[in-house]
């Protein structure tokens, strides 16, 4: 059984499978598991006191982001030993196969990350490259862009994904990416965009997005409707209409959010529903981040 189908981040250790940290992962409300967007990644937030995690191998890629605390890292894997004085915004990059012991020696909140072999082939598939990849093991890493990224991905998580799937997919993608172009032990240079998007292929994604606008609209979705993987359509889309398949798809919500507001009485929450929201608080906080006042004064205004 894949560690990603226990629900948590899981390594073997003496042949059995166990999550990588014992006890609850912290995303979500009390009691309740986080909702996770994606296939391929798991993402954990946890609050570790002095631990020490035994001998494991790790089947997937594994990133650690430290939230907070200053504390000492111990490690031993493959033959060596290392102590790192790790704090806010110290990264931790482990490959998949990777066996190794560690042990923090003070109290620290980190967010966690498991990435598939399977997800890594795939993005490097439509990075444009056939390479195999390979990453170095970095016990102490800084990565301003690679923090940013997870600690959205975090942010989002611990709010049940407000943004939709659509933002979770660009935050997926924009990860691996990341990773695989600055982290990889041979890293990859994307093959460049040739061409982008014919009129027909506007107009009928365009058509799409329009009919489809109430729902939680996925970049797989778009990308399948133009037969495309979601990582080339992304980068197609933004070279042909000057803005990313989530910035447009929040856009035209809001139009429709505006048009909707002026013309009628329907409720914010009715028109939260018809323009894709999960909840009314998701959409009101959207509009006033866009017009800098709620849906209700707008529409007295």
């Amino acid at each position: 059984m894949p560690p990603s189908a226990t629900g948590r981040i899981s390594v073997v250790r003496n042949d059995k499978l166990v999550p990588l940290i014992p006890g609850q992962e912290k995303i979500g409300k009390p009691g309740q598991r986080s909702s996770q967007p994606w296939n391929g990644i798991l993402l954990e937030r946890h609050h570790t006191g002095r631990i020490e995690i035994p001998e494991h191998v790790h089947h997937d890629l594994c990133l650690h982001l430290q939230l907070s605390g200053s504390v000492g890292l111990e490690w031993w894997c493959e033959g060596h030993n290392g102590l790192e004085e790790t704090r806010p915004g110290s990264l931790v990059l482990l490959d998949a196969g990777t066996r190794d012991r560690l042990r923090w020696n003070g109290s620290s909140e980190r967010l966690i990350l498991s990435i598939t072999p399977d997800f890594v082939a795939q993005m490097s598939e439509e990075l444009g490259t056939g390479q195999t990849v390979e990453f170095a093991n970095r016990w102490s890493l800084q990565d301003p862009a690679l923090q940013h990224i997870i600690l959205e991905m975090g942010r989002e998580s611990a709010a049940a994904w407000p943004l939709g799937g659509l933002y979770a997919d660009l935050l997926g993608t924009s990860l691996a990416s990341l990773l695989l172009r600055r982290h990889a032990a041979d890293p990859l240079r994307p093959a460049q965009i040739k061409g982008g998007l014919s009129l027909a292929q506007i107009r009928h994604i365009l058509e799409f997005i329009t009919a489809n606008i109430h729902t939680d609209i996925r970049l797989e979705q778009m990308a399948t409707e133009l037969s495309m993987t979601p990582f080339h359509f992304a980068r197609v889309f933004r070279a042909s209409l000057g803005t990313s398949p989530y910035q447009y798809v929040l856009d035209q919500r809001l139009r429709k959010a505006q048009s909707l507001l002026k013309s009628g009485s329907l409720s914010v929450q009715a028109i939260a529903g018809l323009t894709g929201w999960n909840s009314a608080a998701n959409f009101i906080r959207a509009f006033r981040q866009r017009h800098g006042t709620s849906p209700q004064k707008w529409r007295k205004l």
